[in-house]
């Protein structure tokens, strides 16, 4: 380098430093600069930059800065600092989460301004009953439109739950619901505000338009354990018991519970005779299924570390098979003596009930999945597998060719233990992902139908829990999704 040229340099630097601008800056405004209108006009950026995209703020004329994010409301750059400055309030995971929050809100006034939704780009009411009536629809598939149409023009309602202590009800959290099999009962698993869990059974008779009324029974059973798993149990009567998989603390170990529903008030008036109450020790259970299978009558399994625990609740004989992982999830067939387990190792397996768990062939089918699964539901005509996972993945299995044929995109997970529901009967699968967004797809083809925000802003403490069914209160009941997030219950009924 020639001396002229590093003297011109010089120059250039000592005129910078002498600017007005930088004279009257204080110390925080030098971490900000508004955005030159020759960058704004230019449109040229870094892309690939790791800092906050411009596509984030919906202004594609921004460019990109490393290390620096444009706030389009004040129409300048802010510097990022490291996330565990604590005097920083612009950090990466503050500005994802104030994207989300406004990305949310939208969604939840756009729900309540459009009636009309289009679940499918092209399709409604007139254009698919206009195909049918040339032909170009079959009956199947005019039906499965006309449910999906209905099913995208659900509205929010807010449920009225009646209780013997109103006070506990707005204290206490949702936590966990699960609808019985007919769909008049809703089990819940509630936060109390001192601590712990208590149970309770909400009667869905109530739930019409236009009230949405439900009465809540509750009664003195309380827990200080967290509920890993539920389900519904058909020891008297269908759905007479709820069986309960309770972590241990401290000292005290794990246990299975069956609690008898009648041991709430009215559950079901004319059905429920006294049941039988009993607890049993099981260290480390992360999971639970009850049996409807008649080779396994009055039997219900529980997944452990390394161990699935397969117990008759009448004569109290246990049945012990070693696995290689955790199993988080938990199914029984019903027309076949098996039983399928998701790992956290990701392998999905069935166990053979016929063969004794000390030989070798008592696994059956043999899935993998990339992750840890998280849920696994059985179609009906036991062919066919659903399977999601902490990876956001959601796969069908065909369990003949031991092969996935199809994936549902969109749902969003990365370490929650989170269910599926699928109904067959409406063709439809639903989840809700750690985004605390309830998505709705098509079981036929995997088109997500629907996002349903969270009336609350994302947390990992406001995971919505759902339920949803074709006939909500009874057999004339009629369909729609429950969802319960903190002390409130919403009812999404079709118009």
């Amino acid at each position: 380098m020639n001396r002229s040229n590093w003297q011109s340099r010089r120059r250039r630097r000592r005129n910078l430093q002498q600017n007005p601008w930088f004279e009257h800056c204080n110390s925080s405004e030098r971490y900000t600069m508004e955005v030159p209108q020759s960058l704004q006009d230019s449109g040229h950026g870094n892309d690939e930059s790791p800092s906050t995209s411009s596509k984030g703020t919906g202004d594609s004329s921004v460019p990109d800065l490393p290390g620096f994010y444009f706030d389009p409301e004040k129409n300048r750059y802010f510097r990022l600092l490291p996330g565990h400055n604590n005097c920083n309030p612009l950090t990466r995971e503050g500005i994802r989460y104030k994207e989300m929050e406004s990305r949310r809100l939208q969604l939840l006034e756009e729900e309540d301004k459009q009636k009309k939704k289009i679940a499918r780009t092209g399709f409604n009411a007139s254009s698919f009953l206009r195909k049918s009536q040339l032909g170009f629809l079959n009956v199947t598939s005019y039906c499965r439109l006309a449910h999906e149409l209905r099913m995208s023009c659900m509205e929010r309602k807010k449920v009225q739950i009646e209780s013997s202590d109103p006070s506990a009800l707005a204290s206490d959290r949702f936590n966990l619901i699960l609808a019985d099999t007919n769909s008049d009962r809703l089990f819940t698993v509630n936060d109390v505000k001192i601590g712990g869990s208590k149970y309770g059974i909400i009667n869905l008779q109530g739930l019409k338009t236009p009230t949405f009324k439900v009465r809540m029974h509750e009664n003195l059973y309380f827990t200080n354990r967290k509920v890993n798993s539920m389900c519904w149990a058909s020891l008297n009567h269908l759905d007479s018991h709820i069986l309960l998989c309770l972590m241990g603390l401290a000292e005290t170990p794990g246990c299975a519970t069956l609690l008898p529903a009648s041991l709430f008030i009215s559950s079901q008036p004319g059905t429920d005779r006294p049941g039988m109450l009993c607890s049993f020790r099981i260290p480390g259970a992360w999971s639970c299924a009850w049996s409807l299978n008649i080779q396994s009558n009055n039997c219900f399994s529980t997944g452990l570390s390394r161990r699935v625990l397969l117990t008759n609740v009448v004569t109290g004989h246990r049945q012990s098979y070693g696995t290689n992982s955790d199993v988080l999830a938990q199914q029984f067939a019903v027309m076949t003596p098996l039983l399928f387990n998701g790992c956290r190792s990701g392998e999905i397996f069935a166990i053979d009930l016929r063969c004794p768990s000390q030989g070798k062939g008592w696994k059956a089918t043999n899935l993998f999945h990339d992750s840890a699964v998280t849920s696994v539901q059985i179609l009906q005509e036991e062919q066919y597998l659903m399977a999601s996972d902490m990876a956001g993945k959601i796969k069908l299995w065909d369990l003949r060719a031991t092969k996935c044929i199809r994936q549902y995109e969109g749902h969003v997970n990365e370490y929650a233990y989170l269910p599926l529901h699928v109904h067959e009967e409406e063709g439809i699968l639903v989840a809700v992902g750690q985004d605390c967004y309830t998505r709705i797809w098509s079981l036929h083809d995997a088109q997500l139908l629907r996002t349903i925000p969270s009336p609350y802003p994302a947390s990992k403490a406001d995971i919505p829990s759902v339920a949803f069914s074709s006939r909500l209160g009874g057999f004339r009941g009629a369909p729609g999704l429950l969802m319960a997030v903190r002390q409130d219950l919403y009812c999404f009924s079709y118009s």
